[in-house]
């Protein structure tokens, strides 16, 4: 059974652990108030990961610095270019081992919040799986729930 129709353009992101979908929103900026038509599938069925989340999001395409954000998140979601109802291409996610310019460290006194000292926010993937990120300065783990916060 069909949930959500196909679209003409844009992109489709699937395989997005269950029930993190808001989050991705949030990571994209798409919670916004674009005007872009945006069709949310949550906790379905699937065989990779239990349960999943799907987003199509209608005439756009994310560009590699949204992939960089949707990785935190979803590292093993798959992105599908939609052009003429087709998929014209798939782009990878995949979470690198430093965040440089993407989130801002949570920390208040870190050197990073500091806007004398023009450093760029630099954050090191420690562990994938879990997700586990640290401020290269200051060293603070940074909560994954408060990370839609902190984007750049």
């Amino acid at each position: 059974m069909r949930r959500v129709t196909a679209i003409c353009n844009g992109t489709v992101i699937d395989h997005i652990p269950g029930g993190q979908s808001l989050q991705v929103l949030r990571m994209l900026k798409l919670d916004s108030g674009r005007s872009n038509p945006i069709s949310l599938v949550m906790n379905v069925p699937s065989d990779k990961l239990g349960r999943k989340d799907v987003l199509k999001i209608e005439d756009r395409e994310l560009v590699q610095e949204e992939l960089d954000r949707l990785a935190i998140i979803a590292s093993e979601a798959s992105v599908a270019i939609i052009r003429n109802y087709s998929v014209a291409e798939k782009r990878k996610v995949g979470l690198s081992d430093e965040l440089i310019n993407i989130i801002k460290c949570s920390f208040s006194n870190c050197i990073t919040q500091n806007e004398r000292e023009p450093l760029p926010h630099k954050l090191i993937v420690v562990n994938k799986s879990p997700v586990e990120i640290r401020c290269a300065y200051c060293g603070k783990t940074q909560e994954i729930s408060e990370i839609p916060d902190y984007i750049i």
